[in-house]
């Protein structure tokens, strides 16, 4: 019996007798298909290699798994732009943007990121996950349909559920063909009714990129918003580092809402919506997610501003992740590593069973590299894997020494009888 049921079935006292009962019950369920999550306290070890390496209960590791895509977490720049800005403004926004949250950090940002991503506005959020939410339930009307890849991040998912509209279905991944027929029924079936097409930019568990001309075209057929998430796409791949849309040569008219986050290739916090100026005051008006939270502290904005004057002036960083991604992927190959279609920082192998990942992490972890064991349910079942990252921080020596452990738990593995 779940959680939900006991808790459902039970009141008051009861529910609370019975709670520790089905949390341990459950517990015990994620234990025995070897799903059990545990966070590790991680240091950096020291500020030459604070960004390809980290120290874990004292020993140090290559980190092979972090989204500080160009070496940017532990600037000294954005470092310094942090705490200026907090002796300057205060550590807390102290309320919502809409009450007196807002600050010149958050307004200067904002006007940097419309610049920098080629829209008329930016919106800041505290997280992706927080404006992939919003722009779903500010923008969907209960009759529409939200579409959304498969392979979709969970918070995109979850934007498509909180959105509440009578319709809501998923296209096979990278199917843009699939997309369009979709649009094209629902148009038939609710002509008067809208539609959000959602995708991740570049997917964050495989690595490869969305078909976003194709899903740009069919969007604009059928009259429906186009929701990019370019979380792992901003700051690495595009002209000048501006993500996926700059990779295909789109612009906000065919990708009217772009959202991208701060924490990854920018090495700070936080998130943003790119679009039009009506589109970013409706979100001001409609996205709860946006008003009902207190703003994003200003020192984490300063330093964003930071990160994003060392893209625009420091593009050895993307041509030196470029080159790291060819080597491993060169080296890879030539081990006989199961690699995907991905021209990205993010290189997954996949194991298959999470005992094959979970074996393969800890053989990683014993050659001193840091790289997680990926399983359900943030993959599909029997796809648990290591999701390898890399940074432009990283060294050729780093990614060659990668390469041989990891071919040796590969080995491992097909020797054990788990098959290529």
């Amino acid at each position: 019996m779940t959680i939900s049921t006991l808790l459902h079935k039970s009141r008051g006292k009861t529910a609370v007798r019975r709670a520790p009962e089905a949390l341990a019950a459950a517990l015990r369920e994620v234990d025995d298909r070897r799903l059990r999550r545990r966070r590790v306290v991680a240091a950096p070890v020291n500020v030459e290699d604070a960004a390809a390496a980290l120290a874990i209960d004292g020993r140090r590791y290559l980190n092979f798994c972090s989204n500080d895509y160009l070496g940017l977490a532990t600037h000294p720049a954005l470092a310094a732009a942090m705490a200026g800005a907090a002796r300057a403004q205060g550590a807390g926004a102290g309320a919502s943007h809409l009450v007196t949250g807002h600050g010149p950090e958050h307004e200067a940002l904002e006007h940097e990121l419309a610049e920098f991503t080629g829209r008329e506005r930016a919106l800041l959020f505290s997280s992706g996950y927080m404006a992939n939410l919003g722009v779903a339930v500010a923008l969907a009307d209960r009759d529409d349909l939200v579409l959304g890849d498969r392979l979709n991040h969970a918070s995109l998912v979850d934007a498509a559920l909180l959105a509440r509209t009578r319709r809501s279905l998923r296209y096979a991944h990278g199917d843009a063909a699939a997309a369009r027929a979709a649009l094209a029924a629902h148009a038939v079936a609710a002509p008067a009714a809208g539609a959000l097409l959602l995708t991740d930019g570049v997917f964050s568990m495989d690595g490869d990129l969305a078909p976003l001309p194709a899903l740009a075209a069919a969007a604009r057929e059928h009259g429906a918003w186009l929701v990019l998430d370019d979380a792992h796409g901003l700051g690495v791949i595009g002209d000048g580092g501006r993500g996926s849309c700059a990779h295909f040569g789109l612009g906000a008219e065919e990708v009217p809402v772009l959202v991208g986050t701060l924490g990854k290739a920018l090495g700070s916090f936080g998130a943003f919506v790119a679009g039009s100026a009506d589109l970013i005051d409706l979100l001001v008006q409609r996205a709860r997610t946006y008003i009902y939270t207190t703003a994003l502290p200003q020192p984490v904005a300063a330093a964003t501003r930071a990160a994003l004057r060392l893209v625009r002036t420091e593009p050895w960083r993307r041509e030196r992740l470029a080159q790291l991604i060819e080597r491993f992927r060169r080296l890879a190959t030539a081990r006989g590593l199961p690699l995907s279609h991905s021209p990205t920082a993010i290189q997954p192998v996949v194991f298959g069973s999470e005992s094959a990942a979970l074996a393969a992490s800890a053989a990683l972890r014993d050659a001193g590299f840091w790289v997680g064991a990926i399983r359900p349910p943030t993959v599909p079942p029997g796809t648990a894997r290591l999701r390898i990252t890399l940074s432009a921080a990283h060294r050729d020596a780093d990614v060659d020494a990668l390469v041989e452990a990891l071919a040796i738990a590969w080995a491992r593995r097909v020797h054990e009888g788990a098959g290529p």
